[in-house]
């Protein structure tokens, strides 16, 4: 039964969106520590190794990170999954440079100029991906050879261009407000059911004492995510709207000012903490994780906070969530949600190795590894059907995000700030925090990201 629920939130409640998204798929934000870190794994031998393996010759991967944190989460993943084929293939030794997301993608940028590393981490949506492929700087890969690697109907979509396969997703990824339920419990507070409700419990907690909502403002893209979440909320649907202010230029449709007006009117209101228009993933994260702010809005790929033991205990078997509430007067219903594809890997064009590289990629899509070890360690849900691996024992927080996707009615796609070329993202990303401060008008901050389309 469990398998069958799970393959129906996936291939069912995912499909159409993933298919309408800006035309093509997503994106954006996979979630990791705040510094950058690289860190080398060393070359181990295996006594089970065969003898083709032994006598092979020495090569030698660079693969390419969004994922900093190597302890936890889905860095924990990527480097189970490195580690175990070094194992099996000790011919093989694999360095990893990995950096927080927006470091990874300036240095991202670099090496499609200076020569990109074997295995990178990419992102399946306009914004980034279709100046990528036009450069030439990723390897086309064999769609036949995933036949049997369990994606979800239309995940790859976002990895093509004229018919062909560029990448790998990793993630379906949902944007959600995590939440403290013993602070909630503790002080008596509900999860509120509209926006109003949710302005009106951030003033009780902010009258405690405590940030209500902590924020990363400072890089942009989650205030993006945040304001499609509104947007859908408002309207009942993104696509089609995003589509179309893009294609024209024009954002001056009514949902695109509401929304960012109401973003300003949260920050006015005190919802998210002091200086959160100029602090970072890392810091809005230690806030909430830290018991300092009752409630965090982030994706779902951070789910495995349940799991960490980095994160005191009394936080951390507390999390559970839920999804952006209604809007008085809005379109969108409670199970009309922000969700997409999100982040993969590719292989470099011009490496050196790239026939290893390609095999190691194709290695860490194998359903057992990323999928499972994803599922396993509480990431979120990965791009590949996952039913066989749940056991009854995930985490609280694991299962509720489970049934947020199958009572999704519908689904947002891509953020609208990943819908655009890219003078149209970083347009968005840099203004948003001045809409959402009051240092800019809605009507301001509109007319410049439609600007940056034409």
């Amino acid at each position: 039964m469990k398998k069958k629920i799970m393959t129906a939130i996936l291939a069912l409640t995912m499909t159409a969106a993933m298919l309408a998204g800006c035309g093509k798929q997503e994106t954006a934000a996979d979630g990791g520590s705040a510094a950058g870190v690289q860190t080398e794994a060393a070359e181990s031998g295996s006594a089970e190794a065969s003898a083709d393996n032994k006598d092979a010759q020495e090569v030698t991967l660079k693969v390419f990170s969004n994922l900093p944190d190597r302890k936890n989460g889905q860095g924990l993943v990527e480097q189970k999954i490195i580690d175990e084929y070094m194992e099996q293939y000790p011919n093989v030794t694999i360095t990893v440079e990995a950096l927080d997301e927006e470091a990874y993608k300036t240095k991202f940028k670099a090496y499609s100029m200076d020569g990109m590393p074997d295995v990178v981490s990419i992102w399946g949506q306009p914004a980034f991906l279709d100046e990528v492929l036009e450069a030439g700087v990723l390897a086309e890969l064999n769609e036949a050879d995933y036949a049997d690697y369990k994606f979800v109907e239309g995940s790859l979509e976002g990895f093509k261009k004229d018919g062909k396969l560029y990448g790998l997703p990793r993630n379906t990824d949902i944007a959600v407000i995590y939440y403290n339920q013993k602070l909630f419990q503790d002080n008596g507070w509900e999860i509120p059911k509209t926006y109003d409700e949710l302005l009106t419990l951030g003033a009780d907690i902010k009258g405690k004492g405590i940030i209500p909502m902590a924020m990363d403002g400072g890089d942009g893209w989650p205030m993006a995510i945040y304001l499609t979440d509104l947007v859908n909320k408002i309207n009942g649907s993104t696509q089609a709207l995003v589509s179309e202010a893009v294609k024209n230029g024009d954002f001056s449709a009514a949902p695109f000012k509401e929304a960012a007006e109401l973003m300003r009117k949260s920050a006015e209101a005190g919802l998210f903490q002091d200086g959160f228009d100029s602090q970072d993933y890392g810091t809005a994260m230690n806030l909430f994780t830290n018991g300092q702010a009752a409630m965090f809005y982030m994706g779902s790929w951070e789910t495995s906070m349940a799991l960490n033991e980095d994160i005191p205990e009394e936080v951390r078997t507390n999390i559970r969530v839920f999804t952006m509430p209604v809007v008085d007067g809005g379109k969108g219903g409670a199970n009309d949600i922000a969700a997409w594809n999100g982040g993969g890997y590719a292989v470099s064009a011009d490496s050196k190795v790239k026939e290893e590289a390609i095999k190691f990629l194709n290695y860490m899509y194998q359903p057992d590894k990323l999928s499972k070890y994803g599922w396993e360690n509480g990431v979120g849900m990965s791009a590949q059907d996952q039913s066989e691996y749940m056991t009854g024992d995930e985490t609280e927080l694991q299962k509720q995000i489970v049934q947020i996707a199958q009572d999704a009615a519908s689904l947002s796609g891509t953020p609208v700030n990943d819908c655009g070329p890219s003078a149209f993202k970083t347009s968005i990303e840099s203004e948003i925090q001045s809409v959402a401060n009051g240092t800019s008008t809605a009507d301001e901050f509109l007319e410049k990201i439609g600007k940056a389309c034409q």
